[in-house]
């Protein structure tokens, strides 16, 4: 039996269990590019001149951010869009997606910059995989990414720098912060202000959940990786994950509502948290909260 989209009578290709919708791929697609624009609008306005950089892993995520920001601002001539990718160096993962992430950047037209851990940091990813260490290798990738990309987005001269967190990266990062009763990071989740040193993050697939995410690549059929990062299964991202999927199975909305929670509470909790001093890295003069940053921390630079 073939079931209907709700807004017209063609053959539905989703059903949105928080919304009660079946939608069509015409639909799914005006749903998910709305609720992006939506989001953009309110926490990330797009002014004239602005240089929006994108991170592209070459991944699912990243890849349809970087898409529906070249596709809703791309025929602005005031805006430039770049991409930059980071390679971590993660053997028989990396070049895989970053080969894609060239592929639609090509098509797409857009400027590609790619930086390598190994260039930037003189270690790769699985360098430090496999040394002992405390932390888990999200931990160090996290941080050397980051610290990458501000640098690169602030040396193009970038007023955004876009990533492709959506609604399950958000609400299990809401949650797993809860969890460490680390506040201090939960107002960090606020939409942003700008701070001398860092560049403006902007996340515009936060409203969109990860299967709508992998869909909307499909349907468009963008080139992507979806395979998984081998070192992933180090992080307790993926419990928090697990549950809070079992929580959106029994209940659908769940992750929306833990969303919309936080985003009404962090006003005042940012009240109550003063913000942290901004300083300069003794060691790489990136800007930080303490004299010495988490990448030269991590690195053992001292």
């Amino acid at each position: 039996m073939t079931i209907k989209c709700k807004k017209c009578n063609h053959e539905a290709i989703i059903f949105q269990k928080y919304s009660g919708m079946h939608l069509c791929k015409k639909h799914f697609i005006e749903d998910v590019e709305r609720k992006i624009k939506l989001t953009v609008r309110k926490d990330y306005s797009i002014r004239k001149n602005d240089v929006i950089a994108v991170a592209l892993s070459g991944g699912k995520d990243s890849s349809v951010a970087l898409y529906v920001m070249h596709k809703i601002l791309g025929n602005r001539p005031d805006i430039q869009i770049v991409a930059v990718s980071i390679d971590e160096g993660i053997h028989g993962y990396r070049p895989h997606s970053l080969e894609l992430a060239k592929k639609l950047t090509e098509t797409l037209g857009v400027r590609h910059i790619i930086k390598s851990f190994k260039d930037e940091h003189g270690v790769t990813m699985d360098d430090l995989a496999a040394m002992d260490r405390e932390k888990g290798a999200c931990s160090y990738c996290g941080v050397l990414r980051k610290s990458i990309l501000n640098r690169m987005a602030l040396e193009i001269g970038a007023t955004k720098l876009v990533t492709g967190h959506n609604l399950d990266d958000e609400a299990q990062t809401v949650l797993l912060n809860h969890f460490r009763g680390d506040m201090e990071r939960m107002v960090r989740l606020a939409p942003p202000v700008a701070v001398e040193g860092l560049v403006l993050r902007a996340k515009p697939l936060r409203n969109i959940p990860e299967k709508e995410v992998a869909l909307y690549a499909l349907v468009n059929s963008l080139p992507v990786d979806f395979s998984e990062c081998p070192y992933a299964g180090e992080a307790l991202r993926g419990e928090i994950r697990e549950l809070l999927n079992n929580f959106e199975t029994n209940h659908p909305g769940t992750k929306y509502s833990l969303l919309r929670g936080f985003d009404k509470l962090v006003g005042a909790l940012a009240k109550e948290l003063p913000p942290a001093k901004i300083e300069k890295c003794r060691i790489c003069g990136n800007t930080c909260t303490e004299d010495i940053c988490q990448a030269c921390k991590l690195l053992g630079r001292t």
